[in-house]
Parts: C-alpha cells; sequence; structure tokens
C-alpha cells in the first residue's frame, strides 16, 4: 500500500488525506502515518509554507485555501 500511495502522490495533482484514503481504500489516519514513514524514510519531502512569497507558486492556491500549518503538501 505504501507503494500505491507513493504513486498517487508522484503522479501529480492535490489531494487531501481523505481522498488518498478513499483511493487507497483504507483511513485517512493510516494514510497520515504512510506519510510520516514515508518521509522518515526519505521518499517523501514536505513543501515549507512560505508565507507571501508564494508569487508563481502553483501551489499557492491549497496554501492559501487553508490556515498556515493545516495543509500537509508532498513532493516525492
Amino acid at each position: 500500500m505504501l507503494e500505491k500511495l507513493l504513486a498517487e502522490i508522484r503522479s501529480g495533482g492535490t489531494f487531501e488525506t481523505g481522498v488518498l484514503a478513499a483511493k487507497l481504500g483504507t483511513t485517512p489516519a493510516l494514510v497520515e502515518a504512510m506519510l510520516d514513514h514515508l518521509q522518515r524514510a526519505g521518499q517523501l519531502h514536505p513543501y515549507e509554507t512560505c508565507g507571501d512569497a508564494c508569487g508563481g507558486c502553483s501551489l499557492k492556491k491549497e496554501c492559501k485555501a487553508h490556515p498556515i500549518n493545516v495543509v500537509r503538501l508532498w513532493q516525492g
């Protein structure tokens, strides 16, 4: 299941944990645990929030839609 999660993230797009959980047929809590594991293993790297310096960032819509530190964005 870790490989499927990693493939979903690497395929592009932005997914909330609930969406990823539905795609994988599991719970958001398990997706969070898998994301944490993949980060510790060096397979994923979180995007850092950049405040107002997002200018041309393709993810700025996701960041601005939620309060800081609520959205976790990943790159694989």
